[in-house]
């Protein structure tokens, strides 16, 4: 019995270890600093540096490319949005779902903003800037292209070369055509397509007006000034990601700073850089073979982050053309529009930038469940009860035998007891008579084990669903939860509101996590307690762990996990009143 015990003990504390390093990196700011903003403080120039590092093609074809030396750097980049904005000519974006525009100067996708999404939950704030000008303090954009191979004289577009423009404005349905043509004679032509979601089709075309074959690679590369501000927790991925060979591959941004670059080569894949909620991602030909990189390097004292692909040579001939079409995904990381790219462009595993974590096979299907249900009833929170109840009901028979058991043992506590104090000193003897008894009445000891051992998975799944979810960003419930993604508001310290006092932030212990400190202890006192006086205090001081622990976590977790204590309370009071056991609650 003693070492069923401990295996509880054991569970218990290594939840609360989990949980509890999140909460006090969230308490305490174990979060990392973006070193731009550290030097802005100390007066250095915050211009990150701003130019192409298109990939150079390797000299030798069976050889990885290398990373090109950027150009000069025009320094000053600009801390006004607007300013930087209106330094260059501009084709205008509009679609549903964006807003935004593509810089003539280089043809760069710099200026992408989502119209669905905001910052807060004021309405009056702004809309999620996902893309950022070239020229800005902070530039985030994509770039695509064609580079000759080393050593070559062939005159290409480049960051500082202005395209012609067929039309000012590039609409669902109603693509743009950009061109140049060089002193050699070629002419490039560029296509670009949006739909209604967040996909920009990129179409290069090259046409060699030249009386000589030219060799030409294609890239395509998303450049990122400044280290991100991330939320800095270890369960979430933020930065460089790719699909290679069908592989995930994640890069932290403090892994590239300290190891440099790296490389992959596969067939088909794709590579970008995620945000908690935002994706920006290069999707190349699915069937071509391509060289994938993640860089870093450092410009005017502030960190640069890219991620590109470079394909293989290939050969114009003289009079002739080529061309090479791409993808570029820039938006929010919606399932549906993820799952829907993936079978209509081919881009593999293309839900991953979705970070679902280790139990993705609970984790995606818990999100499409409470999706169907919110669709039925018109809000996540009550998708979320409604899953619970689903839940219980799938692990229901399961449940049912370990309360039983755990009500029989109840029954058995007294027994016991008379038992530790008869063989107290032998312990050998006393462990032989406690595994008799529970032969004779036909107990499991390790039964009550199992709803915890069960509810862990769908526990962190669940968190994992509510955390990474950009459904569940600013989605209220009822009362005063307007963002089931977010902590409870409240806190037990100001009486909910009615003192007005804003305690610290560790002090914010809100309603519904109160709540459900209370149904964890109640669900406490319906189990038989640990016979040993320290497990015991353990045990009954756990409740109160869990409420300041879960009071940084998702209103949605905190409201599910009461929800389930609820349920679970009911359902071992009715099977211990059948049994005629008698409990802490009759």
């Amino acid at each position: 019995m003693s070492d069923q015990k401990n295996m509880i003990l054991a569970i218990a504390l290594s939840v609360v270890i989990l949980i509890g390093f999140q909460f006090l990196a969230a308490e305490f700011g174990w979060t990392p600093t973006a070193p731009s903003q550290q030097a802005i403080e100390q007066g250095a120039d915050p211009t990150p540096g701003v130019g192409s590092d298109a990939p150079v093609p390797p000299t030798d074809s069976s050889t990885s490319p290398a990373p090109s030396a950027a150009p000069a750097i025009t320094p000053g980049g600009q801390t006004d949005r607007a300013a930087a904005l209106a330094a260059t000519p501009r084709i205008e974006i509009n679609t549903p779902t964006i807003d935004g525009s593509i810089s003539l100067v280089g043809a760069r996708i710099d200026d992408v903003v989502l119209d669905d999404y905001q910052v807060t939950l004021d309405p009056n704030s702004e809309h999620i800037h996902l893309l950022e000008p070239t020229n800005y303090v902070r530039p985030y954009y994509a770039e695509f292209g064609w580079v000759a191979a080393p050593g070559s004289n062939l005159a290409l577009p480049g960051p500082k070369t202005q395209w012609e423009t067929d039309a000012t404005e590039l609409a669902p349905g109603s693509p743009v055509t950009l061109t140049w043509t060089s002193p050699q004679g070629l002419t490039f032509k560029r296509t670009i397509g949006v739909d209604d979601g967040y996909l920009f089709t990129i179409t290069d075309t090259v046409t060699n007006g030249s009386d000589a074959a030219q060799e030409l690679f294609p890239y395509g590369l998303i450049s990122r000034g400044g280290l991100p501000e991330t939320t800095g927790f270890y369960i979430l991925h933020e930065g460089p990601l790719g699909v290679f060979d069908d592989t995930l591959k994640e890069v932290d941004y403090g892994d590239l700073q300290e190891d440099g670059d790296q490389e992959a080569r596969s067939a088909g894949g794709w590579i970008g850089i995620t945000d908690k909620y935002w994706l920006a991602a290069l999707v190349p030909d699915q069937q071509a073979e391509w060289s994938y990189k993640f860089r870093h390097s450092m410009r005017n004292q502030n960190d640069r982050f890219q991620v590109d692909y470079l394909g293989g040579a290939t050969s114009v001939a003289a009079g002739g053309e080529v061309t090479n079409t791409s993808h570029f995904f820039a938006g929010a990381k919606r399932l549906d529009l993820l799952d829907k790219y993936e079978e209509q462009i081919g881009a593999p595993s293309f839900d991953l930038a979705i970070d679902f974590g280790w139990f993705y096979f609970l984790t995606k299907p818990f999100f499409i469940v409470l999706t169907w249900l919110h669709g039925i009833l018109g809000n996540f929170g009550l998708a979320i009860l409604a899953l619970t109840v689903v839940i219980k009901l799938i692990f229901f028979p399961l449940a049912n035998k370990s309360y039983k058991s755990m009500a029989k043992m109840k029954e058995l506590t007294p027994k016991l007891q008379e038992m530790r104090e008869k063989y107290g000193d032998d312990r050998q003897r006393l462990n032989e008579e406690m595994m008799a008894m529970y032969k004779r009445e036909k107990v499991n000891p390790a039964a009550g084990c199992l709803p915890i051992v069960v509810q862990i998975p769908v526990f962190f799944s669940l968190y994992k669903v509510l955390f990474v979810s950009i459904e569940m960003r600013h989605s209220p419930f009822y009362g005063w939860i307007r963002d089931l993604s977010a902590p409870d508001p409240t806190t037990l310290f100001n009486l909910f509101g009615l003192i007005p006092w804003s305690p610290p932030a560790m002090l914010m212990i809100g309603a519904w996590p109160v709540l459900m400190g209370l149904t964890m202890y109640l669900q406490q006192r319906l189990n038989p307690q640990p016979a040993d006086p320290v497990q015991a205090k353990v045990f009954m001081f756990l409740p109160l762990l869990f409420t300041f622990l879960l009071s940084s976590f998702a209103a949605g977790l905190v409201i599910y996990w009461t929800w389930n204590n609820l349920l679970s309370i009911l359902q071992q009071w009715v099977i211990m009143k059948r049994m005629g056991v008698k409990n802490a609650l009759s």
